[in-house]
């Protein structure tokens, strides 16, 4: 096995740098800060959609290009530039956060919208460069290794940040908002900064076609991307692999989205969210560890079942939830399983792919991940429509409204099983000696499948 070099910690030290954004960021300081600053004096639903849009369009514009600048990589040997690219796109805007004054909503949503595409579209980069520097029998420990790293990082980080907003004098701060603005700094330094190692440690292999024109790589980068998404209407495997994975990941991020919603929709404080972040962060880094020494030992489609599996528990659990210290629980649960079923896929991913163009295919990946959380809260949202109306009396008292809205809220969590199991029954299928076979006959030499 090859040792842990310079080259690892370089690609393993990127997700350290840039989960603070999605940490501190994204689901942290920014969801509130832009509901009682940026939209101070909007109604609550008004801003709520305001923020809604700028997720979705995000998503969406990483989504669609995706595949084609993965495609563009391969073609000119670009991951590592354009994931520093994207990177520092992504670092730039969360600094300028700090600028934004109150009510500016509309630059609030348009910063933030770019810091999303930047963070997204640096990871495309970031998860095809992991063949490269890990071999075979180690892939699957590297691959948990970052996220672990990044759970460590980004939870590190989250802490100090709230500390700064519970006590700003400490910091020579004026007041909880101002620490929130310099928090927005604290993140760019941070993702900024440690992502010097990725640019300095990584190498990456050269190709005789960058010599060709910045317009010439484009044009056969689209032209690969179109042959591309032939080859994976044929690679049975790979195409089975990722319908299993859109299903239970869209399980995992509409937990991981809908469960801060979930417990205020039974009556928690909004502070309980700031806890069970940092639960899920520090529980994350040694289980995203211990996931990625499970796959080696013990099979990486079995732990991706084990993953599965506490998921379920979790989602069964969430159903008859009652005390903040079960919401607590249920966090390091999630911590537990989320870091080690996200490495594993990637990772057994690799293992599906042809090697000679890991950008493109896993361009493809990173678009199923953006438009995950669709089925899960569609059909949370559906499903506890149903009930309530099923349930809800003609002439209801508020008690008999607060009651029914809580028993469909939990019918509506109870849902997501069904991704779950749906899920693990494509996984099930999933056969990785013939996935390997059918990308060796593709890329026309055996011996680089996996490597």
């Amino acid at each position: 096995m090859r040792k842990l070099d310079k080259q690892v910690w370089g690609w393993a030290l990127y997700d350290w740098a840039n989960s603070a954004f999605a940490t501190t960021v994204m689901a942290g300081f920014f969801p509130i800060f832009f509901k009682q600053y940026w939209s101070y004096g909007a109604d609550v639903n008004t801003s709520t959609a305001q923020l809604g849009f700028a997720n979705a369009v995000a998503s969406l514009i990483v989504a669609a290009m995706a595949p084609l600048l993965g495609a563009v990589a391969d073609r000119g040997s670009a991951k590592k530039r354009l994931l520093l690219l994207f990177a520092y796109l992504g670092v730039l805007m969360t600094a300028s956060l700090f600028f934004v004054q109150q009510g500016q909503w509309l630059w609030a949503v348009f910063i933030y919208s770019l810091g999303i595409i930047g963070f997204s579209g640096a990871n495309i980069f970031y998860d095809s460069l992991l063949p490269s520097v890990a071999e075979k029998d180690n892939i699957d420990y590297i691959s948990s290794l970052g996220f672990s790293l990044g759970y460590l990082g980004g939870g590190l980080l989250f802490l100090v940040n709230v500390l700064m907003t519970l006590y700003p004098e400490t910091f020579g701060l004026a007041d909880a908002g101002e620490a929130v603005r310099w928090s927005f700094l604290t993140v760019a330094l941070w993702w900024g900064g440690f992502s010097l190692f990725t640019l300095f440690w990584v190498e990456e292999e050269k190709k005789a076609i960058e010599s060709r024109s910045v317009v010439q790589i484009i044009r056969e980068g689209g032209q690969q991307f179109v042959g591309t998404f032939q080859e994976i209407r044929h690679l049975k495997t790979v195409f089975l692999f990722l319908l299993a994975y859109w299903f239970y990941i869209d399980g995992v991020d509409t937990i991981v989205r809908m469960a801060v919603d979930y417990g205020l929709s039974l009556g928690f404080a909004s502070n309980d969210l700031i806890i069970a972040l940092l639960i899920v962060q520090f529980v994350g880094f040694p289980a995203a560890l211990l996931f990625g020494k499970l796959g080696q030992s013990w099979g990486v489609r079995k732990s991706i079942f084990l993953g599965i599996g506490i998921y379920i528990l979790i989602t069964l659990w969430g159903v008859r939830m009652e005390s903040k210290n079960e919401f607590y629980i249920l966090a390091g649960a999630i911590g537990l399983a989320q870091g080690g079923i996200q490495a594993l896929s990637r990772s057994f991913y690799s293992r599906l792919i042809p090697a000679d163009k890991p950008a493109e295919y896993y361009g493809f990946y990173n678009m199923l991940g953006k438009f995950a959380a669709i089925l899960g809260p569609a059909l949370m949202g559906f499903v506890g429509l149903f009930v309530r109306r099923m349930l809800m009396p003609a002439a209801p008292t508020a008690e008999q409204i607060e009651t029914v809205g809580r028993i469909a809220s939990r019918w509506g969590i109870g849902s997501i099983i069904l991704l779950f199991l749906i899920g693990g029954v494509l996984l099930y299928f999933v056969d990785e000696e013939k996935g390997k076979q059918e990308a060796a006959r593709l890329a026309g030499d055996e011996s680089t499948v996996g490597e």
